[in-house]
Protein backbone atom coordinates (compact mmCIF):
# COMPACT_ATOMS: atom_id res chain seq x y z
CA UNK A 1 0.00 0.00 0.00
CA UNK A 2 1.28 3.47 -0.92
CA UNK A 3 1.90 5.96 1.95
CA UNK A 4 -0.84 8.54 2.53
CA UNK A 5 1.38 11.43 1.46
CA UNK A 6 2.08 9.82 -1.91
CA UNK A 7 -1.62 9.14 -2.51
CA UNK A 8 -2.53 12.67 -1.46
CA UNK A 9 0.05 14.17 -3.81
CA UNK A 10 -1.19 11.93 -6.61
CA UNK A 11 -4.74 13.20 -6.11
CA UNK A 12 -3.52 16.79 -5.94
CA UNK A 13 -1.56 16.44 -9.17
CA UNK A 14 -4.55 14.82 -10.85
CA UNK A 15 -6.90 17.64 -9.82
CA UNK A 16 -4.45 20.37 -10.86
CA UNK A 17 -4.10 18.64 -14.23
CA UNK A 18 -7.89 18.52 -14.63
CA UNK A 19 -8.09 22.24 -13.84
CA UNK A 20 -5.46 23.10 -16.44
CA UNK A 21 -7.28 20.99 -19.06
CA UNK A 22 -10.58 22.74 -18.28
CA UNK A 23 -12.32 19.60 -17.02
CA UNK A 24 -12.95 21.20 -13.62
CA UNK A 25 -14.87 24.46 -14.01
CA UNK A 26 -16.23 27.37 -11.96
CA UNK A 27 -19.12 26.38 -9.70
CA UNK A 28 -18.45 22.66 -10.13
CA UNK A 29 -18.91 20.45 -7.08
CA UNK A 30 -16.15 17.88 -6.92
CA UNK A 31 -17.49 14.36 -6.54
CA UNK A 32 -15.22 12.46 -4.14
CA UNK A 33 -16.72 9.10 -5.07
CA UNK A 34 -16.10 9.75 -8.78
CA UNK A 35 -12.52 10.83 -8.16
CA UNK A 36 -12.05 7.69 -6.06
CA UNK A 37 -13.29 5.53 -8.92
CA UNK A 38 -11.17 7.38 -11.49
CA UNK A 39 -7.96 6.99 -9.50
CA UNK A 40 -8.70 3.70 -7.78
CA UNK A 41 -7.91 4.98 -4.31
CA UNK A 42 -9.91 5.60 -1.13
CA UNK A 43 -11.78 8.81 -0.33
CA UNK A 44 -9.52 9.74 2.63
CA UNK A 45 -6.44 10.95 0.67
CA UNK A 46 -8.81 12.65 -1.80
CA UNK A 47 -10.39 14.63 1.02
CA UNK A 48 -6.92 15.50 2.35
CA UNK A 49 -5.80 16.70 -1.09
CA UNK A 50 -8.93 18.82 -1.44
CA UNK A 51 -8.29 20.33 1.99
CA UNK A 52 -4.85 21.36 0.76
CA UNK A 53 -6.40 22.93 -2.35
CA UNK A 54 -8.87 24.74 -0.08
CA UNK A 55 -5.96 26.27 1.83
CA UNK A 56 -4.60 27.41 -1.55
CA UNK A 57 -8.07 28.91 -2.29
CA UNK A 58 -8.53 26.79 -5.38
CA UNK A 59 -11.68 25.18 -3.94
CA UNK A 60 -14.09 26.05 -1.13
CA UNK A 61 -15.65 23.60 1.34
CA UNK A 62 -19.42 24.24 1.40
CA UNK A 63 -21.50 22.62 4.20
CA UNK A 64 -23.88 19.92 2.91
CA UNK A 65 -22.46 20.29 -0.57
CA UNK A 66 -18.78 19.41 -0.50
CA UNK A 67 -15.85 21.03 -2.27
CA UNK A 68 -16.78 23.62 -4.89
CA UNK A 69 -14.74 25.76 -7.28
CA UNK A 70 -15.48 29.38 -6.21
CA UNK A 71 -16.70 32.17 -8.47
CA UNK A 72 -14.28 34.73 -9.92
CA UNK A 73 -13.82 38.16 -8.34
CA UNK A 74 -12.22 41.49 -9.24
CA UNK A 75 -10.25 41.72 -5.98
CA UNK A 76 -9.01 38.13 -6.10
CA UNK A 77 -7.76 38.62 -9.66
CA UNK A 78 -5.59 41.50 -8.49
CA UNK A 79 -4.21 39.53 -5.55
CA UNK A 80 -3.45 36.50 -7.71
CA UNK A 81 -1.75 38.23 -10.63
CA UNK A 82 0.25 40.67 -8.53
CA UNK A 83 1.48 37.86 -6.27
CA UNK A 84 2.39 35.59 -9.18
CA UNK A 85 4.23 38.42 -10.90
CA UNK A 86 6.39 39.05 -7.83
CA UNK A 87 7.04 35.36 -7.14
CA UNK A 88 7.92 34.57 -10.75
CA UNK A 89 10.33 37.51 -10.83
CA UNK A 90 12.02 36.06 -7.74
CA UNK A 91 12.12 32.61 -9.32
CA UNK A 92 13.54 33.94 -12.57
CA UNK A 93 16.19 35.98 -10.80
CA UNK A 94 17.13 32.91 -8.75
CA UNK A 95 17.48 30.61 -11.75
CA UNK A 96 20.61 29.17 -13.29
CA UNK A 97 19.42 28.36 -16.78
CA UNK A 98 20.31 25.02 -18.28
CA UNK A 99 21.59 24.89 -21.85
CA UNK A 100 18.35 23.44 -23.22
CA UNK A 101 15.97 25.81 -21.41
CA UNK A 102 16.04 28.44 -24.14
CA UNK A 103 15.37 25.82 -26.79
CA UNK A 104 12.40 24.55 -24.78
CA UNK A 105 11.05 28.09 -24.33
CA UNK A 106 11.32 28.80 -28.05
CA UNK A 107 9.60 25.53 -28.92
CA UNK A 108 6.67 26.07 -26.56
CA UNK A 109 6.40 29.73 -27.62
CA UNK A 110 5.98 28.57 -31.21
CA UNK A 111 3.18 26.23 -30.10
CA UNK A 112 1.60 29.11 -28.17
CA UNK A 113 1.57 31.30 -31.26
CA UNK A 114 -0.15 28.52 -33.19
CA UNK A 115 -2.78 27.90 -30.49
CA UNK A 116 -6.04 29.73 -31.08
CA UNK A 117 -8.63 28.20 -28.74
CA UNK A 118 -8.70 29.75 -25.22
CA UNK A 119 -8.24 26.40 -23.47
CA UNK A 120 -5.23 25.46 -25.60
CA UNK A 121 -3.74 28.93 -25.20
CA UNK A 122 -4.03 28.83 -21.40
CA UNK A 123 -2.65 25.29 -21.14
CA UNK A 124 0.32 26.13 -23.38
CA UNK A 125 0.94 29.47 -21.63
CA UNK A 126 1.16 27.73 -18.26
CA UNK A 127 3.72 25.30 -19.73
CA UNK A 128 5.75 28.29 -20.97
CA UNK A 129 5.84 29.76 -17.47
CA UNK A 130 6.69 26.41 -15.85
CA UNK A 131 9.69 26.07 -18.16
CA UNK A 132 10.63 29.72 -17.63
CA UNK A 133 11.07 29.35 -13.86
CA UNK A 134 11.70 25.59 -13.77
CA UNK A 135 15.44 26.01 -13.20
CA UNK A 136 14.84 27.85 -9.92
CA UNK A 137 16.35 25.92 -7.01
CA UNK A 138 13.68 27.11 -4.54
CA UNK A 139 11.11 24.30 -4.72
CA UNK A 140 8.86 25.90 -2.10
CA UNK A 141 8.56 28.95 -4.31
CA UNK A 142 7.72 26.78 -7.33
CA UNK A 143 5.08 24.91 -5.32
CA UNK A 144 3.42 28.19 -4.32
CA UNK A 145 3.40 29.28 -7.96
CA UNK A 146 1.81 26.02 -9.04
CA UNK A 147 -1.11 26.53 -6.65
CA UNK A 148 -1.62 30.17 -7.63
CA UNK A 149 -1.46 29.44 -11.35
CA UNK A 150 -4.03 26.66 -10.96
CA UNK A 151 -6.51 29.28 -9.76
CA UNK A 152 -5.46 31.72 -12.50
CA UNK A 153 -6.41 29.12 -15.12
CA UNK A 154 -10.10 29.67 -14.30
CA UNK A 155 -9.79 33.39 -15.01
CA UNK A 156 -7.96 32.93 -18.28
CA UNK A 157 -10.13 30.14 -19.65
CA UNK A 158 -13.20 32.34 -19.27
CA UNK A 159 -11.85 35.84 -19.79
CA UNK A 160 -8.64 35.67 -21.85
CA UNK A 161 -10.40 34.86 -25.11
CA UNK A 162 -9.73 37.82 -27.43
CA UNK A 163 -7.37 36.86 -30.26
CA UNK A 164 -6.40 40.52 -30.67
CA UNK A 165 -4.85 40.44 -27.19
CA UNK A 166 -2.80 37.29 -27.82
CA UNK A 167 -0.26 39.16 -29.95
CA UNK A 168 0.72 41.44 -27.08
CA UNK A 169 1.31 38.46 -24.77
CA UNK A 170 3.31 36.64 -27.43
CA UNK A 171 5.49 39.69 -28.13
CA UNK A 172 6.31 40.01 -24.44
CA UNK A 173 7.21 36.32 -24.28
CA UNK A 174 9.55 36.79 -27.22
CA UNK A 175 11.19 39.72 -25.42
CA UNK A 176 11.62 37.64 -22.27
CA UNK A 177 13.36 34.90 -24.25
CA UNK A 178 15.60 37.43 -25.99
CA UNK A 179 16.61 39.04 -22.69
CA UNK A 180 17.50 35.65 -21.20
CA UNK A 181 19.46 34.82 -24.35
CA UNK A 182 21.43 38.04 -23.83
CA UNK A 183 21.98 37.08 -20.15
CA UNK A 184 20.00 40.13 -19.10
CA UNK A 185 17.88 38.58 -16.35
CA UNK A 186 16.80 41.89 -14.72
CA UNK A 187 15.23 42.99 -18.02
CA UNK A 188 13.62 39.56 -18.49
CA UNK A 189 12.13 39.82 -14.98
CA UNK A 190 10.79 43.32 -15.66
CA UNK A 191 9.12 42.22 -18.91
CA UNK A 192 7.74 39.19 -17.10
CA UNK A 193 6.06 41.46 -14.54
CA UNK A 194 4.69 43.65 -17.35
CA UNK A 195 3.30 40.50 -18.96
CA UNK A 196 1.32 39.47 -15.88
CA UNK A 197 0.13 43.05 -15.25
CA UNK A 198 -1.08 43.45 -18.84
CA UNK A 199 -3.09 40.25 -18.52
CA UNK A 200 -4.48 41.40 -15.16
CA UNK A 201 -5.65 44.68 -16.70
CA UNK A 202 -7.35 42.76 -19.51
CA UNK A 203 -8.96 40.27 -17.08
CA UNK A 204 -10.27 43.07 -14.87
CA UNK A 205 -11.74 44.81 -17.89
CA UNK A 206 -13.53 41.62 -18.88
CA UNK A 207 -14.85 41.16 -15.33
CA UNK A 208 -16.25 44.69 -15.31
CA UNK A 209 -17.80 44.12 -18.73
CA UNK A 210 -19.34 40.81 -17.63
CA UNK A 211 -20.78 42.42 -14.50
CA UNK A 212 -22.25 45.26 -16.57
CA UNK A 213 -23.84 42.83 -19.02
CA UNK A 214 -25.33 40.80 -16.14
CA UNK A 215 -26.74 43.96 -14.54
CA UNK A 216 -28.26 45.13 -17.80
CA UNK A 217 -29.79 41.69 -18.33
CA UNK A 218 -31.38 41.79 -14.87
CA UNK A 219 -32.62 45.35 -15.39
CA UNK A 220 -34.04 44.42 -18.79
Amino acid sequence: MQPKAILRNRVRSHLLSQITKGTITIGKTLNLAQISRDLGISVTPIREALSQLEQARIVNAIPNRGFVVPELSFSEAGDLYETIAQLEMMALEGSSFKTNTLAQLKAIQKKLQQAHSPSTRVHTRMIFHHILVGDCANKTLLSLLQDLEARVVFYEQLLLTEASFYEQVDNQNESIIQAIEEDNIPTAALILKMNWMAILEHIRGQLVLAKTVDFETIEG
